[in-house]
């Protein structure tokens, strides 16, 4: 199982020391990389939580680490430590997508509680994005005809007028109705509108 955690990637010994120390002492699971490359090289689109990463650092930079991070397609939420010279930089990662930056030196208790806020988001992504590819699967073994009954069922049509609209019977459409209800797991019309509630 992919637990959850802050990825704390930073050259920085003591910088790294302090934040795992923070972190631990609210009980929030984490794992720390003394490099960008060593934080690559471990993650995968599994890895879980979120990432805070150093801007500057030997080797690959923050940045770098960052776009590499977006090229390779993770929506894992980053938050940016910086320097001061460096905050205009950390201003346009959140334009490219970053959950967040802090200035050093950072307030140790707002650090801990973003990362708490971006963990908590992952969380609700990855379960968005999992509802909605279960969804999709369903979908995919819906018939053509069970699609035609679904999108009029979506659209409020009783089953004489989609009968009338389809030029079949009602008892075939009562039957594909049945059959689609049972395909997407859902009992009633509202359940199935409810899967598509955030768009299909």
């Amino acid at each position: 199982m992919n637990t959850p955690k802050a990825h704390l990637v930073d050259d920085d010994d003591a910088i790294r020391d302090a934040l795992s120390w923070l972190l631990q002492s609210r009980g929030l699971a984490h794992a720390t990389y003394d490099s960008a490359e060593s934080f690559l090289a471990a993650w995968t689109p599994a890895t879980s939580g979120c990432v805070v990463l150093d801007m500057r650092m030997s080797g690959m930079t923050g940045l770098d680490c960052f776009e590499q991070l977006l090229e390779g397609g993770s929506t894992l939420p980053v938050i940016f430590l910086t320097g001061h010279g460096d905050v205009p930089l950390a201003v346009a990662t959140l334009k490219r997508g970053a959950f967040d930056f802090f200035e050093k030196p950072f307030n140790d208790n707002e650090l801990v509680s973003r990362i708490a806020e971006a963990i908590d988001l992952d969380a609700r992504q990855r379960a968005a994005h999992a509802e909605a590819d279960s969804v999709n699967s369903r979908i995919s073994r819906l018939t053509t005809r069970e699609r035609q009954i679904m999108d009029l069922v979506l659209a409020g049509k009783y089953n004489k007028v989609i009968a009338d609209e389809l030029n079949i019977s009602m008892r075939t459409v009562e039957v594909h109705r049945a059959n689609l209800f049972d395909k997407m797991q859902v009992k009633t019309a509202v359940e199935l509108a409810n899967l598509f509630k955030n768009g299909r």
